[in-house]
């Protein structure tokens, strides 16, 4: 499924709301047939085939970065409740949000940070894990590492990876291509300066590096 579907499919939900109520809607992912995006900080879903999207969280706080499980029964996303941000998971049809992380507050850890906010959900590993991207171990707001959480719960642990942002999986799972610097945040998009060797994609395997 394209990008170009997803942001046709979300425009039609945007013309189905009133002028009056209309907001920026971002973060689309996709699982067979369900779109899940978020809109006025909380998380909505609809159909592929277009329709009214339902509501899937109504917290305060925001919810972003909503990535589907494998199986498409359940919902990762990134949500900032209480004043810090952390990995949470709900069953895609809509919940009570489950915790996943426990960090720390960091002094950069917004959205509209260049950088983007801390523990962001990536993607989910094909044995069920949650991928996510943090900066709790580095004192550089720039960088971040690749952590996995289980989906039921307990601790992170850390890719074999030095940094990294976006990834994706082969069909097989047995290979990842991932970004080694996360620029998806203003300056950094399109950031052509120093360090240009490091803003290649790469792809891993359990022990090593393939370039």
């Amino acid at each position: 499924m394209n990008r170009l579907f997803l942001l046709s499919l979300l425009w039609f939900c945007f013309k189905s709301i009133s002028a009056d109520e209309a907001r920026l809607m971002r973060f689309p992912a996709i699982s067979d047939n369900q779109v899940v995006f978020s809109y006025a900080g909380n998380l909505y879903s609809v159909s592929t085939q277009g329709g009214i999207a339902r509501k899937l969280t109504s917290h305060e706080g925001l919810e972003m970065f909503p990535r589907f499980s494998p199986d498409g029964t359940q919902i990762a996303f990134t949500g900032q409740y209480d004043g810090n941000t952390e990995v949470y998971r709900i069953p895609a049809s809509g919940g009570i949000p489950m915790r996943l992380t426990h960090t720390a507050n960091l002094g950069r850890d917004d959205l509209a940070d260049r950088m983007g906010p801390n523990n962001i959900v990536l993607g989910w590993s094909p044995d069920n894990s949650i991928i996510y991207r943090s900066r709790k171990q580095t004192f550089n707001s720039f960088k971040g590492q690749l952590f996995e959480v289980p989906a039921e719960g307990g601790l992170s642990s850390q890719l074999e990876l030095p940094e990294g942002g976006f990834l994706s999986f082969s069909p097989d799972g047995q290979k990842m291509a991932y970004n080694r610097v996360f620029r998806e945040f203003r300056t950094w998009k399109y950031y052509r300066g120093g360090m240009p060797m490091r803003f290649g994609s790469m792809i891993f395997q359990p022990g090593k590096l393939i370039k």
